[in-house]
């Protein structure tokens, strides 16, 4: 059994988006993402940290959330910005138990476990978003999601997964960041960089948690190996 993760998807099964389009880093990457996965069991998990599906609605998605159900594993979801299909737990819930998904839960406002770890996430905040009305509330209520979900830990030792980058060069967050170092965060793991904004991601340890980039260009659509 181990844990894993990778963000940014991008599957478009149920529409007409190729991501080829992109470049050629992301030439045929849904085989290249059943390849990537089947290093993996039965027993294991998957964080998805965010922009899963290009789909609209759920009728949209549903091509792409049978595929990831197909995958080995366990797999934990959550928000990214392209993520329209979204819903509330409830409704993805249903959704998913009514079209036979029995391998996808939902991080969102909640904690998970996974051995003597607590995993702990939301969709995070990035330097774009400040160009859009209302940004301060809803960074606010990022931080609150992260924060709710990090007192739900319970002492145990934090795994963090977001789907924005909560810095890298030339911008830092500093209320995700100090949400995070304040509850003893010990890695923290983003996606939403890809192609040649890879090179501006910060990883390793910053303000006593490490930061890794698992956008699944970056990881070459290979998860990656969080723990045993």
């Amino acid at each position: 059994m181990a844990l894993y993760a990778i963000g940014d998807l991008h599957l478009g099964l149920g529409v007409d988006k190729p991501m080829d389009v992109f470049g050629p880093g992301w030439a045929d990457h849904v085989r290249r993402l059943q390849d990537g996965f089947s290093q993996l069991t039965g027993e294991d998990l998957t964080v998805l940290c965010g922009d899963t599906s290009w789909g609209i609605d759920f009728r949209e998605s549903l091509p792409d959330f049978q595929f990831i159900d197909a995958l080995p594993g366990k797999k934990l979801i959550l928000k990214g910005n392209h993520d329209y299909w979204w819903n509330t737990a409830a409704k993805m819930k249903r959704f998913f138990a009514e079209n036979g998904i029995t391998t996808i839960d939902i991080l969102h406002n909640n904690c998970h476990f996974y051995g003597d770890y607590a995993l702990c996430g939301t969709r995070g905040w990035f330097f774009e978003e400040d160009q859009k009305p209302h940004n301060e509330k809803v960074l606010a209520r990022e931080v609150g999601r992260l924060e709710a979900s990090l007192k739900l830990a319970a002492g145990r030792p934090i795994l963090a997964f977001l789907h924005y980058p909560p810095l890298y060069e030339g911008y830092r967050c500093p209320e995700i960041l100090r949400v995070l170092e304040q509850y003893g965060a010990e890695r923290c793991f983003y996606g939403h960089l890809h192609g040649v904004t890879h090179r501006r991601a910060i990883q390793g340890l910053f303000g006593g948690v490490d930061y890794s980039l698992v956008s699944a260009d970056w990881l070459r659509f290979v998860p990656k190996k969080i723990c045993d």
